[in-house]
């Protein structure tokens, strides 16, 4: 089975961050970046890729990880596609 990863939104982590987070571990440009963290922010929740179980499991921990190493909230987890 497949996993996609996915993105909460927060009234903390700044979209700027989310952008950067999109673009260092899911190799986005920073168009799509944007366009991704904009969905996040207004609909609450955004698939940032879809991957197997142990790449997706080790993106939400580098993602979770990155995020409070900078003090931000910011959530990232995995829902089975």
């Amino acid at each position: 089975p497949m996993f996609q990863v996915v993105m909460h939104n927060d009234d903390f982590t700044p979209m700027e961050f989310v952008v950067e987070i999109l673009k260092i571990f899911f190799g986005m440009n920073e168009e799509k970046a944007t366009q991704v963290m904009l969905h996040v922010h207004t609909k609450g929740i955004g698939v940032c890729g879809v991957y197997s179980r142990d790449i997706a499991e080790t993106k939400v921990r580098q993602v979770n990880d990155f995020s409070r190493q900078h003090q931000h909230p910011l959530l990232c987890d995995m829902e089975e596609t």
